[in-house]
């Protein structure tokens, strides 16, 4: 019979998979699998929300004016070059679809976000997996992988799932040595966990280079994941290209509301970046003192830790007992992590009782 047939390049994509949010038995319990904000949600920002629901007929402002407004005086940055979309997802899709196509090389690195591989896919160009180093990002490997094909670059910095972070020399290294035809498109959905002296200073080249285009999100620190809002700042020219395959409407009244008195309550960003400092080394230092039982943890700057299990106890086996416990962690074998769990940082009551229940399963 005679049926429509899709592309053979999206037949190729491996559906994305979220963090689950209930057990095998369908009970509710401590969601440590999509790295949310354990504090919840700026107070203002929920206000903000819940005072834009008078409107529901209208459509929202498709420019998103007042959230670029918004966005631009918080970094200095011009607004008639930030795009935004339905999480930063949409941005790294509408990056992959404006400047890349069948035949095209779009480079990621091992242990990368599994979004950059289905970007790739869905315009039918072909992914290229830099090796990695020790889990983290090299360099070297990338610029090894670039050819006169390849179109596009992501680097998540920090990177999800392994939280490892490559340092501004690096970055600026990288930056210098690709062809200036190769979009650099740097992933900083997990930035606002760093301090000051740690930014990778992504954004200054975007405000400069032609080629580079950075991209944040209002899920994590900001606690709005609900509403998937992301944004994206490139060169003017980039920015147009991206538009014009963005859909309309992409990001809803509501939604702009919250990210606008979202970016303004710095109170609840700092709040929620000590809660993660203390917590997320406590978790570290609780992991290391495991280690004659096989765990490890790679060195994290965003708000998860990535726990392998390198001894008797497998990962599997630690993902299942921890879900009976009450945890639900994020299990990642197909994305080469069989060997892992990435974790979330959530409240102290639930980073630590996570910690007891690892112990009580390797017996450490």
């Amino acid at each position: 019979m005679n049926a429509p047939e899709p592309k053979s390049w999206v037949m190729d994509i491996a559906p994305y998979v979220p963090g689950r949010s209930t057990t095998d038995d369908g009970r509710k319990v401590a969601k440590l699998s999509s790295n949310e904000n354990p504090l919840g949600t700026s107070p203002a920002a929920r206000a903000a929300f819940d005072a834009a629901h008078g409107s529901l007929e209208r459509y929202p402002d498709a420019g998103a004016a007042e959230l670029r407004e918004a966005i631009a005086g918080k970094y200095d940055l011009d607004p008639q070059r930030i795009i935004y979309g339905t999480g930063s997802d949409e941005v790294l899709h509408l990056a992959a679809g404006a400047f890349a196509g069948p035949g095209d090389e779009i480079i990621f690195v091992h242990y990368g976000f599994a979004v950059y591989e289905i970007a790739a896919r869905r315009v039918g160009a072909v992914p290229v997996v830099a090796p990695d180093k020790d889990y983290a990002t090299d360099v070297d490997a990338i610029l090894g992988c670039v050819t006169e094909k390849t179109k596009l670059v992501f680097i998540a910095n920090p990177n999800n799932p392994t939280g490892t972070f490559a340092p501004r020399e690096e970055i600026a290294r990288l930056h210098a040595a690709l062809p200036k035809t190769v979009l650099l498109v740097l992933d900083q959905a997990y930035a606002e966990y760093l301090t000051a002296e740690e930014d990778d200073h992504g954004l200054r080249l975007a405000m400069t280079e032609p080629n580079v285009l950075v991209t944040h999100t209002f899920s994590k620190i900001y606690g709005l994941a609900a509403e998937r809002i992301g944004w994206g700042y490139a060169s003017a020219a980039i920015i147009d290209a991206m538009h014009r395959i963005r859909a309309p409407f992409n990001v809803t009244t509501a939604g702009q509301q919250a990210a606008i008195a979202a970016l303004k309550d710095t109170a609840f960003t700092d709040a929620s970046r000590a809660h993660n400092d203390k917590w997320l080394a406590w978790l570290t230092g609780q992991v290391a003192a495991l280690g004659n039982a096989g765990l490890r943890a790679v060195p994290s700057r965003a708000n998860f830790l990535l726990i392998l299990f390198e001894g008797d106890v497998t990962a599997e086996q630690a993902y299942k007992a921890l879900m009976d416990k009450g945890y639900i962690t994020r299990w990642l074998p197909g994305q080469g992590l069989g060997h892992g769990l990435r974790i979330s940082i959530g409240t102290e009551e639930e980073v630590t009782g996570l910690a007891q229940a690892l112990r009580e399963i390797v017996g450490g």
